[in-house]
């Protein structure tokens, strides 16, 4: 049973950080493309940063020098460093996997607010 389980979502002031982690099981961790999405209340959902296929990543222009996706496959698990954040980071984010097919985690709220 493949489960993407997100953590470290909460409450943060703009210009604080959060890092998310998101821990893989039952897939082949090591070979998967690994991003993370985030959705806003009445928005589509949007990619945020990913790995590419040949290594290395990309970041939304919204993000860029500010969020920085990295991965442990020992550890088989993804993170998203989120700094300076800003009260458009709002939203819940989502992992996503995939290896033959495509999974999700369930998300964590980012909530950016004084």
């Amino acid at each position: 049973q493949v489960q993407l389980v997100e953590s470290g979502g909460g409450l943060v002031q703009p210009g604080g950080s959060l890092r998310l982690s998101c821990a893989a099981s039952g897939i082949p961790f090591s070979d998967a493309h690994m991003s993370w999405y985030r959705q806003a209340p009445g928005k589509q959902r949007e990619l945020v940063a990913a790995f590419t296929t040949i290594g290395s990543t990309n970041y939304a222009d919204s993000v860029k020098g500010r969020f920085t996706i990295s991965r442990d496959n020992a550890k088989n698990t993804v993170y998203l460093q989120m700094n300076s954040l800003k009260p458009e980071d709002t939203a819940v984010y989502y992992c996503r996997a995939i290896t033959l097919s495509i999974y999700w985690g369930q998300g964590t709220q980012v909530t950016v607010s004084s």
